[in-house]
């Protein structure tokens, strides 16, 4: 994992394409403070303070896992607020999403990749992140094949069949597309063939399984897959490694009432990670505390990673 300054040398490669969209928020929100996150309304009577908070984290991998994972969390939180708290196991980047921006869900983890889609167009306002003890954090896009594949580098997969995840995925499509582009000269559709897993842990099964000849995926998933024997390393060969992206963002909904979200965040940042089984699954990445972030300042990177592939923020 690295720290935050390594972050900003990605954004180097998109200089090699246009950029073609500018972010902002969905005419549904305000941003008076400049934050590009969407602001608390002044309004309480446009507050909402739900008996039971609903959570999600980011279908990375199967839901189901992730549910046992995060419930002692999720109790923590509930001591803190008050309130009841229920894990909502969604199946799509695009499901959660929908759910946060029609009021479903009050709390919730996204993937990098999804994160300024949902501060644009469902009001998320992310705050914290999972870091290492001495403050660094983020993971890497690895594009992976199998061994005797034929697939020794990158310029090898021309003509070939490469696995991405969702269109909302960084790791998973967004930026991979710009480096093949950027790095290789080298475009969906004219050089190769895409497809799409739907998830990092099916991509990386389906190369393990030899039903992909390659896939671009997040490293820490593939490392929590290794540690819990999923997969085995001998199944697995790295044909490139990126740049340092920041994980997973925490945050909350824009309108719930400010005490609430108050409470939400001293949940996050008072969590005893200790024996618990957050730390015994993300501890695998090296990961045991939640920090403070910005999604101006930490977020910037992906921000130009999808003005170089011309991502539009459409919130219809």
């Amino acid at each position: 994992m690295k720290t935050k300054a390594a972050l900003t040398a990605f954004a180097a490669l998109a200089l090699a394409l246009p950029a073609q969209a500018e972010f902002e928020l969905s005419e549904r929100y305000t941003d008076n403070d400049g934050d590009l996150i969407a602001d608390i309304p002044e309004d309480s009577s446009q507050w909402i303070d739900p008996e039971t908070l609903i959570f999600a984290y980011t279908p990375v991998e199967d839901p189901a896992v992730y549910a046992e994972v995060w419930a002692g969390f999720l109790e923590h939180m509930a001591e803190v607020t008050g309130k009841k708290v229920q894990f909502f196991p969604v199946q799509s980047n695009a499901a959660q999403i929908e759910a946060m921006r029609a009021g479903r869900l009050h709390v919730a983890g996204f993937n990098t990749g999804s994160n300024p889609l949902a501060v644009a167009c469902a009001g998320f306002r992310p705050f914290a992140m999972m870091a290492a003890e001495d403050g660094s954090f983020g993971y890497e896009m690895e594009i992976i094949t199998y061994p005797d594949s034929g697939i020794g580098k990158v310029e090898d997969l021309k003509g070939q069949t490469l696995a991405f995840t969702s269109e909302t995925s960084n790791s998973g499509f967004k930026a991979p597309s710009a480096i093949l582009m950027a790095e290789f000269a080298m475009s969906a559709g004219e050089d190769f063939e895409a497809v799409f897993s739907g998830a990092h842990d099916n991509s990386i099964l389906g190369v393990a399984n030899k039903d992909y000849i390659a896939a671009s995926i997040a490293n820490s998933v593939k490392g929590r897959m290794i540690d819990r024997e999923v997969v085995s390393e001998d199944q697995l060969v790295t044909i490139y490694q990126s740049q340092t992206f920041p994980t997973t963002g925490y945050g909350t909904v824009y309108n719930l009432a400010p005490e609430l979200q108050e409470k939400i965040r001293d949940a996050f940042f008072g969590y005893d990670w200790e024996g618990t089984k957050l730390a015994e699954e993300f501890g695998r990445n090296g990961e045991d505390q939640f920090i403070e972030i910005t999604f101006k300042d930490d977020w910037s990177v992906i921000r130009t990673i999808d003005e170089a592939n011309g991502v539009v923020y459409d919130c219809n």
